[in-house]
């Protein structure tokens, strides 16, 4: 099917056989697809397995970068781990000069 722009600025497309498509205003007129509906079966399948490939790649990409975000989050709890372990022992030996200050004081 040809589809051509009915004036400039409108949402009105007419088709080469005739039918008129609206569009509503807040849709995007950059791109129209417009299915002619005589698929057949062969195309419908490459169609089908073409939409799943691109739902594997997405979901791979997805996937890994759940993994690069779990990784960091992991390192940054690491991280963390780190510096309050090393906070507690500067407390316990903080908190033995003072006892050992009071003790000699008495």
């Amino acid at each position: 099917s040809v589809i051509s722009l009915a004036g400039a600025g409108s949402n009105q497309f007419t088709s080469s056989n005739g039918g008129t498509v609206f569009l509503p205003s807040s849709a995007s007129t950059n791109v129209v697809t417009i299915s002619s509906g005589a698929t057949s079966p062969g195309s419908q399948a490459e169609e089908q397995a073409r939409k799943r490939e691109i739902r594997l790649m997405k979901n791979r990409e997805a996937a890994r970068e759940c993994r690069n975000k779990k990784k960091e989050y992991i390192k940054c709890l690491e991280n963390r781990v780190a510096v309050l372990e090393n906070q507690n022992k500067a407390l316990i030996d903080e908190l033995k000069n003072l006892k050992e200050l009071y003790k000699s004081g008495n």
